[in-house]
């Protein structure tokens, strides 16, 4: 069962869409849990190069759907119980999840892209996305923040004021403002486009240093000096050693 996410295969790429497009993608427990499996799938293929993560209808995503989701509390309180192993729990590995894989996510935005829905945007590599997009921390509406790794990820692409300013008002801002302040990394008329070239050019690099470049960002981006140069030496060492394998093979 799909649980209205979608995935397909194309060469070197996967395709990923929030597929609930009468109801703008709002976000339900199934499909949470569903890009959580879907993100696991993808990571056992070492033949993917990138991920496009977009969503199928007038919109990216709404948001949770908390009329549905409300339907069985219960539910929303297993999902919202962290496991141990992992330091996240459901609603946060649906976003959290493209954080891990070793290959690029680049999302696709149009249409509104609000609340858990812009939490699972933010949690992607790169963010294209059509002229009117428009994003909205929207949480604080129902008396609640951000608790999709939204903190995470917002304090690693904007400055606190600007994160806070989201945050406390929840107003929707449209897509020139939110690529003037780093939300977002391009706005295009043909994001897709814009993904698919980017996608590309990524594959053209070896696939081993194009992922530790993603481990290595996200282990250190907001980590102290010492901490990220330790990291820094730790994951370049075997990518030297790789490259001095490989430059020995080609002298045989």
């Amino acid at each position: 069962m799909s649980h209205n996410v979608s995935l397909t295969f194309d060469g070197d790429r996967a395709y990923v869409a929030l597929d609930r497009p009468d109801k703008h993608n709002g976000l339900t427990i199934e499909m949470l849990r569903e890009l959580v499996r879907v993100a696991g799938v993808i990571g056992k293929r070492s033949d993917i190069r990138a991920v496009i993560l977009s969503g199928n209808g007038p919109s990216f995503s709404s948001g949770l759907d908390v009329a549905k989701a409300m339907k069985d509390p219960l539910d929303v309180v297993r999902a919202f119980v962290p496991l141990p192993w992992r330091g996240t729990n459901t609603f946060q590995e649906a976003c959290w999840a493209w954080r891990r894989l070793p290959q690029p996510v680049i999302a696709v935005v149009h249409g509104r892209c609000y609340g858990g829905g812009l939490q699972i945007a933010l949690a992607a590599d790169f963010r294209f996305v059509t002229p009117d997009s428009e994003f909205s921390v929207m949480e604080a509406k129902h008396g609640l923040i951000p608790d999709m790794t939204g903190a995470a990820t917002l304090s690693r692409l904007i400055g606190i004021d600007k994160a806070l300013l989201l945050t406390m008002t929840a107003d929707p801002v449209d897509a020139a403002y939110a690529e003037r302040i780093g939300l977002v990394t391009e706005v295009t008329a043909d994001p897709l486009a814009a993904a698919e070239k980017l996608a590309d050019r990524i594959a053209a690099r070896p696939q081993h240093a194009v992922a530790s470049a993603k481990q290595l960002f996200d282990r250190t981006w907001q980590a102290s000096v010492r901490r990220t140069l330790a990291v820094e030496r730790a994951t370049q060492l075997p990518l030297i050693i790789r490259q001095a394998l490989g430059s020995g093979k080609n002298q045989k």
